[in-house]
């Protein structure tokens, strides 16, 4: 069996969780769903310019982890740009901080939520 994902710290959720081709009909759209730490590794890395390692101590994972987020993360939003399909963020395992205090967790698989007492 393995071991349990720890959750990914994230600055903030998406104000925006959807992106799509302008002119192409919802009906007619794939999509791909990028979670939510792997949009953070997105904002912290390729938005923020910081480096890896930087990244990967913000959000409280390994390198090697990091790597593996960033990677994820750059090959949807590639296969979203060059395919024509729409990118919706959601979901993921993670807990939100901000101003080096936790305002609240949230643990995110597949479509649920539940609070975690802090």
């Amino acid at each position: 069996m393995p071991r349990p994902q720890k959750c990914r710290w994230v600055k903030c959720e998406p104000n925006v969780n959807y992106f799509k081709p302008v002119g192409i009909p919802m009906h007619s759209l794939n999509e791909v769903v990028l979670t939510v730490e792997e949009f953070e590794a997105i904002r912290l890395k390729d938005l923020e310019g910081l480096e890896q390692e930087e990244c990967a101590e913000m959000m409280k994972v390994s390198r090697p982890t990091f790597f593996r987020i960033i990677i994820s993360a750059r090959e949807k939003v590639a296969d979203a740009l060059v395919n024509g399909k729409a990118i919706k963020v959601e979901g993921g395992n993670y807990k939100v901080y901000g101003d080096d205090t936790v305002h609240h967790g949230h643990y995110h698989r597949h479509g649920m939520d539940i609070n975690e007492d802090e």
